[in-house]
């Protein structure tokens, strides 16, 4: 059976972020929060919809007594129809495969509305259900019913190449993410080249950085994804992760266990000595040294060994 994409809200403030609930979090700032890989499942987003699943959601709608004092805000709204569309395309969907049988919000999936009698309706009282589930049935406060619809406009919208889901203006909008450069830096006492974005952050190809450090890991083409096999790193789920609007095809580093915690997220772009410019997997320098545990030294940047290593 085909994967399906389940979205979701957490019913908290605004800045909540927590692993092992949600493949990824979306707080109120619309910064996505990877915690897990996409290939993996994880128990308990979707009552009985767990499996060959994955699941995105917003931090909001947490206000007390009335949870429309923290409603999912436009850039959120933005933010997981840019992630859907990302894990779309990278799974070959086209904008046709994005329909209620495959994208679905939770308080459809309570309500069975793809078809399915999975479980009992505990979805909105609207559709019949006990209520106990009604996640983006509206988008906003006494707004129209079909949240789940306006999603998947906005999604097929990013799909056939868009430049937004609809809920934001130009004006909130980034730029995508261009490089001015290359230099090199000494990383474990010999040269390793790297790319300055327009930030003035450098970046390196993952699989050197990983080399250097005599990291073990897998590259799995199909998922996009570094599997690493070092068992010292805890994640730390960092505030500033790359982000959809980059303006590149992501990949994800992860760990090898169980629910497959993301270290970090980087980017796919073409290497200018590759002989064919097939796209390869980058990553911020000072971002892969303060996960691993490197110690890094400034002007000039200069990254030294693995603390305990």
């Amino acid at each position: 059976m085909a994967a399906k994409i389940y979205l979701h809200w957490t019913a908290t403030a605004y800045d909540w972020i927590r692993p092992g609930h949600y493949h990824s979090i979306i707080t109120g700032d619309g910064l996505v929060h990877r915690l897990h890989s996409y290939s993996v499942d994880l128990p308990a987003h979707t009552w009985q919809r767990n499996s060959n699943a994955v699941a995105l959601s917003c931090s909001c709608m947490g206000g007390t007594p009335d949870p429309w004092t923290q409603p999912p805000t436009p850039q959120q709204l933005e933010s997981l129809c840019a992630e859907t569309a990302s894990i779309a395309r990278s799974w070959g969907w086209s904008t046709a495969d994005i329909n209620i049988t495959t994208v679905m919000t939770h308080a459809e999936a309570a309500s069975n509305r793809d078809g399915r009698s999975k479980h009992d309706n505990y979805g909105p009282v609207l559709w019949g259900g006990s209520g106990e589930r009604w996640d983006l049935l509206q988008l906003k406060k006494n707004g129209s019913s079909d949240g789940g619809e306006q999603l998947r406009s906005g999604i097929q919208s990013l799909m056939r190449g868009e430049p937004s889901a609809g809920f934001t203006t130009t004006a909130d909008r980034l730029e995508p993410l261009l490089f001015r450069g290359h230099t090199t830096i000494i990383a474990r006492g010999n040269d390793l080249s790297v790319q300055i974005d327009a930030n003035g952050s450098s970046w390196a190809l993952a699989a050197d950085l990983l080399a250097r450090y005599e990291i073990p890991y897998v590259w799995d083409t199909s998922l996009q994804r570094l599997l690493v096999g070092a068992l010292d790193v805890a994640p730390t789920y960092r505030a500033d992760a790359i982000q959809a609007d980059v303006g590149w095809a992501l990949f994800e580093m992860s760990l090898q266990t169980g629910n497959a915690p993301v270290i970090l997220t980087g980017i796919m772009r073409p290497t200018s000595d590759h002989p064919v410019q097939t796209a390869r997997a980058w990553c911020r320098v000072i971002e892969f040294a303060e996960e691993f545990g490197i110690s890094i030294a400034y002007n000039p940047l200069v990254l030294g060994e693995r603390r305990g290593g």
